[in-house]
């Protein structure tokens, strides 16, 4: 008798299941870096200039004024400066209009007018409706029609006897000249806005003035300061002084409509701006004690 054997199969092995990969989530698109995105407006700004250049899409008023390459050009290259350089801080900007004329009077000095161009860009850049401000110099007839067209007007009465004045004394104001402009403010009716500048005496610092020089080139002065012109070049680089910029509460003057032509109306108004800015010159250096501090 046989014995059958077992009949073996073969078990055929099914893979294990492997477990669905996960699918890893897609990285988010990193945001530009602060520096980058300042850059590429920076480029964008240039380019958009040249365009415009070329296809002369562009506007200049009869005063000579290009908004656009203000915006474009010059403010990116002062605001290093106004931010980074004198780190300047403002105060009462509110007091500017949002719209209308007024007329913005500030203290002068620096050697070099620094001040002038570093209070545009505060007004410009501080202001909410980023308003230009327009520096004119002395020419009267100008200013009462820009003031008469809306527009802020920024004036310095002490004009060179503020920028040249000596270091020794500094933030002590020089005289306002014969009021001029109060009487355009008179004219149109535009306030007085006083402006205080503190910083600004330090970025050069005038120890002493070469006259014959002056004479020999046609210049107000010749300064000479710690490092010009014994730094040759170098020696233009300012002081990197800390800012401080107040707008005043704005002054007033429709009531003296009729008054612009009366002496001792237009002297009154021209002291009292010039007291103002004084006395708001001595506080702001008490809340600023060391001219280099952050």
């Amino acid at each position: 008798m046989t014995v059958t054997e077992p009949i073996r199969t073969s078990a055929r092995k099914v893979p294990a299941r492997r477990a669905p990969r996960k699918l890893s989530a897609v990285p988010p698109t990193p945001e530009p870096a602060p520096e980058q995105d300042v850059w590429d407006r920076r480029v964008a700004g240039v380019l958009s200039l040249l365009r415009k250049r070329l296809t002369g899409e562009y506007e200049v008023d009869e005063f000579g004024f290009d908004p656009h390459l203000t915006e474009s050009a010059i403010l990116p290259l002062l605001r290093p400066l106004y931010r980074s350089w004198f780190r300047i801080e403002v105060s009462g900007i509110e007091n500017l209009p949002d719209q209308g004329p007024a007329l913005v009077v500030a203290n002068h000095s620096g050697t070099i007018a620094m001040d002038a161009v570093m209070l545009a860009v505060a007004v410009h850049d501080e202001h909410p409706r980023h308003r230009f401000l327009r520096l004119l110099g002395a020419d009267l007839v100008f200013r009462e029609r820009l003031l008469g067209n809306g527009e802020l007007v920024g004036v310095f009465p002490e004009g060179f006897k503020g920028t040249g004045k000596p270091f020794a004394e500094r933030y002590k104001l020089q005289r306002f000249g014969r009021g001029g402009f109060v009487s355009a403010a008179l004219r149109t009716g535009t306030p007085i806005v006083p402006v205080s500048i503190v910083g600004a005496e330090e970025i050069y610092p005038m120890l002493g003035n070469i006259r014959p020089l002056a004479r020999l080139l046609g210049a107000p002065y010749f300064p000479v300061t710690p490092t010009f012109p014994w730094l040759g070049p170098l020696g233009l680089i300012p002081l990197p002084s800390k800012w401080l910029i107040e707008f005043g509460k704005p002054i007033p003057t429709t009531a003296y409509a009729d008054s612009a032509d009366d002496p001792m109306v237009v002297f009154n108004l021209a002291d009292q701006v010039r007291e103002t800015i004084q006395q708001t010159l001595y506080r702001m250096l008490e809340r600023r004690p060391d001219a280099f501090s952050a």
